[in-house]
């Protein structure tokens, strides 16, 4: 399956994507911007889960997503961000005006070198780029094989943090942090949550159907959710911050 064809197919579904889906600890968002900044643009928005823990951090703080539909629920529930149609390689906003930009479970839809000459662009002098990935705890074994179900080529490593490292063109590395914390969700919630999943959304419906089967076997099979209409979920967040490099 190519790439753009899982990455277009969070299009549809930007209701869901914001119900479902796991936002992000407070925690992380302090890492990247550890004291309040004049702007911040939060690229690849999504439907705004990060970009929600943002307005106390920052004077202005604006969101550039490619998906419509999904800006528009950014757009419901943040009335006060600046919302824009965008992408990373072609960012619609002018040089060194942003103090940070974050880019949460979505810079691996990139194109590496494009976005990050673009990031480098709006950016201030000395300005920070932070990277964020939620994945499942290596300890919670019944949450990891779900995620092998949805992706059986990543096995036991999470390759989407895989495209973020030490070496971004551009950029001096700063640090990277993991934070741990858990949340608790409905069980009906956790399998409609691998339903806003790419390789879900791309699938044929026996497919899916076959993935969702398998979703639930485990779910009946582990101790910590046989039986459970609700239970807990350990996360992980890794964040990775970054410094515009000064020109050679």
């Amino acid at each position: 399956m190519a790439v753009d064809a899982l990455a277009r197919s969070f299009e549809s579904i930007g209701d869901d994507y914001d119900r479902y889906r796991p936002g992000f600890p407070d925690r992380a968002a302090a890492i990247i911007i550890p004291e309040r900044v004049e702007v911040v643009l939060d690229l690849g928005a999504g439907t705004g889960k990060f970009t929600e823990l943002l307005p106390v951090r920052a004077t202005r703080v604006v969101a550039v997503e490619p998906s419509d539909r999904m800006l528009a629920v950014l757009r419901s529930k943040l009335p006060r961000v600046e919302a824009h149609i965008g992408t990373a390689e072609e960012i619609p906003a002018a040089d060194a005006t942003i103090d940070v930009v974050t880019v949460a479970q979505a810079f691996h839809w990139f194109d590496r070198e494009g976005a990050c000459a673009e990031i480098a662009r709006v950016l201030v002098p000395g300005g920070t780029l932070g990277l964020l990935w939620n994945h499942s705890d290596p300890g919670c074994e019944w949450d990891r094989a779900c995620h092998r179900i949805a992706h059986p080529a990543v096995g036991e490593s999470d390759a989407t943090t895989d495209t973020a490292d030490e070496e971004l063109p551009g950029f001096e590395f700063v640090r990277r942090e993991e934070v741990r914390w858990t949340e608790t969700v409905s069980r009906e919630h956790y399998l409609r949550r691998w339903g806003t999943v790419s390789s879900f959304l791309v699938a044929d419906d026996v497919e899916r159907a076959r993935m969702i089967a398998a979703v639930e076997q485990v779910l009946d099979d582990a101790p910590a959710t046989r039986g459970r209409t609700a239970f807990d979920v350990p996360q992980v967040t890794d964040a990775f911050v970054y410094r515009l490099a000064a020109p050679v």
